[in-house]
C-alpha cells in the first residue's frame, strides 16, 4: 500500500502544479504594476518580460519549471529575485513550530475530554463539551483570530491588564527576540489555530469511544472483572485509535492550510503568509514552490496514517 502511494505521487503532484500554473498565470501579469507606470519604457517592460520568460507559451514555462525541479531548483521570485528555496527555508520552521504547537496542545486536549464524555454520555459534562466543540467547530478561524486581537489585546490594553501582541513581523529565529517574546508572540495564533481542531477532535473522538464501548469484547473484559481503566485505555481506546490515526494523518495538511489565515491576520512570518503575499504579488514561481509543498504535505499526510495504522493494528500488512 505505501509503494502504491508512493507511485501515485509523481501524477498526482503533476497535476497539482500543472492546474497551479495554469491558474496563476490566468490571474494577470506580475508586471501589470510596472505597466501602469508612465516612468517605465515600454521596451524596458518587455526586456523584463523577455529575460522572466513571460513573453513564451504557458506550456513551454511550465514544461521549463518541471524540468529545472527535477534538478532541485525551484527558481527565483519574479520580484525580490531571491530563490525560492531560501524563501520557503525561512519560513517553514515558524510554520512547523504554530501548526505544531497546535496539533499537540489539541490533540492532548482533546483525547481526555472525548474520552470523558463518552464514559459520561448524557451527563452535564458530555453535554457541555459537545455543545462548545459544536459552537468551535463553527466559528470561522478569520473571525475567532480577529475576536482574539479584540479581545486579549486592544481591550485588556485599555483595562490596564497585561495584554499580549496582535501581530508579529520579526523571524522567531532572530537574535534580538528573547523566549519569553517568542512565546509572547505565540499565543494567540496557537489559541486561533488549536481551537478549531480541538472542538473537532473532540466530537470525534466521542463518537469513536461510544462505538467501540459497545462492543461485546468490551463487555466481556468489564464481565471478567477488570478495572473499569484496565478495560477502558487497554481495550476500548486502543481500538478508538485506529480510526483516530486516520484523523490525525488527514489534520496535519488542513493545519497548514488554516495556517494561511492565521499567519496573515497575526502578522505571523510563515509559510501560510508567505504563500499569500506571493499571490498578490503575482510570484509565480514562489506560488507554484509553496503549492508544491503543500500538495507533498497532504500525500505525505495520508502516508504517515496508513504506516501508524500498521504500527497500531498488526493485521494491516504493507506490501
Amino acid at each position: 500500500m505505501i509503494l502504491r502511494r508512493l507511485v501515485l505521487l509523481v501524477p498526482i503532484l503533476l497535476g497539482v502544479t500543472f492546474i497551479t500554473f495554469l491558474v496563476t498565470n490566468a490571474t494577470g501579469s506580475p508586471l501589470s504594476q510596472i505597466e501602469l507606470n508612465p516612468r517605465v519604457k515600454p521596451e524596458d517592460i518587455e526586456r523584463i518580460r523577455h529575460n522572466l520568460g513571460l513573453d513564451r507559451p504557458v506550456e513551454e514555462r511550465y514544461f521549463t519549471w518541471l524540468w529545472h525541479l527535477l534538478q532541485g531548483d525551484l527558481g527565483y521570485s519574479m520580484i525580490n529575485g531571491r530563490a525560492v528555496e531560501d524563501r520557503i527555508l525561512e519560513a517553514m520552521p515558524n510554520t512547523i513550530l504554530l501548526s505544531g504547537l497546535s496539533i499537540a496542545l489539541a490533540f492532548s486536549l482533546a483525547l481526555p475530554v472525548g474520552i470523558a464524555c463518552a464514559v459520561r454520555r448524557n451527563s452535564w459534562l458530555d453535554r457541555v463539551f459537545t455543545t462548545s466543540a459544536v459552537a468551535g467547530f463553527a466559528i470561522p478561524t478569520v473571525w475567532l483570530s480577529l475576536m482574539l486581537i479584540l479581545l486579549f489585546s486592544t481591550q485588556f490594553r485599555e483595562w490596564g491588564w497585561y495584554s499580549f501582541p496582535a501581530g508579529q513581523v520579526r523571524d522567531l529565529k532572530d537574535p534580538s527576540s528573547g523566549l519569553f517574546d517568542r512565546i509572547e508572540h505565540l499565543v494567540l495564533p496557537v489559541i486561533a489555530l488549536t481551537i478549531p481542531q480541538l472542538a473537532g477532535w473532540v466530537v470525534y473522538i466521542r463518537s469513536t469511544m461510544l462505538e467501540v464501548i459497545r462492543q461485546e469484547y468490551v463487555r466481556t473484559a468489564e464481565a471478567k472483572g477488570l478495572h473499569n481503566r484496565t478495560v477502558l485505555y487497554r481495550h476500548a481506546f486502543r481500538n478508538a485509535m485506529l480510526p483516530l490515526v486516520t484523523l490525525i494523518g488527514l489534520s496535519i495538511p488542513d493545519v497548514f492550510g488554516g495556517s494561511l489565515i492565521v499567519e496573515n491576520v497575526f502578522a505571523y512570518p510563515g509559510m501560510g503568509r508567505l504563500a499569500v503575499t506571493a499571490v498578490g504579488d503575482k510570484d509565480f514561481t514562489l506560488v507554484m514552490g509553496t503549492t508544491l509543498l503543500f500538495a507533498v504535505l497532504v500525500i505525505l499526510g495520508n502516508l504517515f496514517a496508513d504506516i501508524l495504522y500498521g504500527v497500531l493494528d498488526p493485521r494491516i500488512r504493507h506490501r
